[in-house]
C-alpha cells in the first residue's frame, strides 16, 4: 500500500554528503538509457541513471509517493514491478518486487 506522503529529500536533512557507498550490490547501466514508467494510468519514457538486480534509480519529474508500485519496461528485462523507495532533485529509488539476475 502505498503512503500518503512523500519524501522529496528536503524532509531528512544531511549535514554532510557521503562520503563512502553503502550499497550492498554493484549499479550498471542498462542495454538502453530509457525506460517507460507507467504513473498513475499514463507511461513515461524515462532516463535511467544505473540498474541493479533489485532496483534502479532514474530521472523522473513527478512526486510518486512513497510505496507507490508502478510498472517499469526496461528493455533487457522486460516489465518489472516496482516500488518507489526514495524521491529527491528530480530523481526517484525504485526496488524491484522481485530481484532479477
Amino acid at each position: 500500500m502505498a503512503s500518503s506522503y512523500f519524501l522529496d529529500g528536503s524532509m531528512i536533512p544531511r549535514s554532510d554528503a557521503r562520503s563512502i557507498d553503502e550499497r550492498a550490490e554493484p549499479r550498471s547501466t542498462s542495454a538502453s538509457s530509457t525506460a517507460v514508467l507507467e504513473f498513475r494510468g499514463r507511461k513515461h519514457v524515462v532516463r535511467l541513471i544505473n540498474v541493479s538486480p533489485s532496483g534502479a534509480m532514474l530521472i523522473f519529474p513527478h512526486m510518486p509517493n512513497i510505496g507507490e508500485r508502478l510498472p517499469l519496461q526496461i528493455l533487457d528485462r522486460g516489465v518489472v514491478s516496482a516500488q518507489v523507495r526514495w524521491v529527491r532533485d528530480g530523481r526517484i529509488g525504485l526496488s524491484f518486487a522481485a530481484p532479477r539476475e
